[in-house]
């Protein structure tokens, strides 16, 4: 008896480790689809990126870079072409096209001379050979002059981002830790600014900034209001700054540490996965803003980041696919390589209620 109940459970747990296995590969095998499908467009971008003007605009060319073949016979440069033949495809240069029957030369046999075929040329697929045009970037970063718009993006969101964090990190911990009149009010209007369409406030804003301040050409309007911080993110910094037990403010004000000592050496060191998540939220929104720096640059073509740089270029290049979408990729390595690099503490601060003190 015993035996048989010690072969049911071996049976039953074998059982239930393959149907384990079999979720977990199913749940990957989804994960990896639905990746796929999220980085197919980005994948087309740099592909068609490395293609020559040429590759992009015919219809037929394949997906990867790749240029079709010509073959030089007395002086003349002729497409080679994959021809059926009796004994297989071959690869001949078509020399004199004609309805129903064309002629073509064999590379393999110039001396053989011309070779008459039957049949309709245009149906033909050309041979092509894997090329990569590795200029195109180059060609890119200099025809839009990217290291003054790089450069230009670069100083607006690291400016703001420190401002912005500055700015949120001490209004979040006043809503987290002090007492104050109409403290919960003047929380919930702060985060009633969140559901603000922006469009409300454009005109008047706009106004004020351009009309009043004089501010119109500089990047005065988008840097400024930053520096107050931002409703979303005092929300972030609030709830992760609840979670620090206060047995570590009250330690260090029993060794005399006021509240700006506490705040900057106890809180801020402990919110450094909230702080790096606030940053990254506002860097990558700084990198990609086009309406702000749209409206209130106009008439400073120098000072354009490389969102309105990169419209710019769409506009005067729209025969040049490869060329935008070369910018296109360029465009997007430093936000990339932030990320990457930040990522592991970037997903911590974003699991705020998650974490363990």
């Amino acid at each position: 008896m015993a035996a048989l109940q010690s072969n049911t459970w071996n049976e039953y747990e074998i059982g239930r480790r393959r149907r384990n296995l079999l979720l977990t590969a199913a749940v990957t095998l989804f994960a990896l689809a639905i990746l796929a499908i999220y980085l197919m467009p980005m994948a087309y971008g740099v592909i068609t990126s490395l293609k020559s003007k040429a590759q992009t605009s015919d219809p037929g060319a394949p997906v990867w870079p790749a240029e079709a073949i010509k073959f030089s016979y007395e002086g003349e440069s002729y497409d080679l072409l994959q021809v059926p033949t009796e004994s297989g495809i071959r690869h001949w240069a078509l020399v004199k096209k004609g309805r129903r029957a064309s002629q073509f030369i064999d590379p393999a046999n110039v001396a053989a001379g011309l070779i008459d075929w039957e049949g309709n040329w245009r149906q033909l697929q050309p041979v092509r050979e894997f090329a990569v045009q590795w200029d195109n970037y180059p060609r890119a970063w200099n025809t839009i002059d990217f290291a003054r718009l790089l450069g230009n993006t670069l100083m607006y969101a690291f400016i703001t981002m420190f401002g912005t964090v500055a700015a949120s990190s001490c209004a979040a911990y006043g809503f987290a830790r002090f007492n104050f009149p109409f403290k919960n009010l003047l929380f919930m209007i702060m985060i009633g600014t969140i559901v603000l369409p922006p469009a409300v406030t454009l005109v008047p804003t706009y106004a004020f900034f351009v009309n009043i301040l004089g501010w119109g050409g500089t990047w005065l309007p988008l840097i400024v209001p930053a520096m107050f911080g931002n409703a979303y993110n005092i929300f972030l910094l609030r709830q992760y700054f609840l979670t620090i037990p206060r047995e570590m403010e009250e330690a260090a004000q029993i060794d005399g540490a006021g509240r700006i000592r506490t705040f900057v050496s106890v809180i801020l060191p402990q919110a450094v996965p909230a702080l790096t998540a606030v940053s990254l939220f506002h860097f990558f929104f700084a990198w990609n803003d086009f309406f702000g720096p749209l409206i209130y640059l106009a008439g400073n073509r120098d000072a354009n980041p490389i969102t309105v740089g990169l419209t710019e270029f769409n506009g005067l290049y729209s025969s040049e696919t490869q060329l935008i979408l070369a910018a296109a990729v360029i465009s997007m390595i430093p936000p990339l390589a932030i990320f990457f690099l930040a990522q592991r503490v970037f997903i911590q601060g974003i699991v705020v209620t998650g974490v363990d003190k």
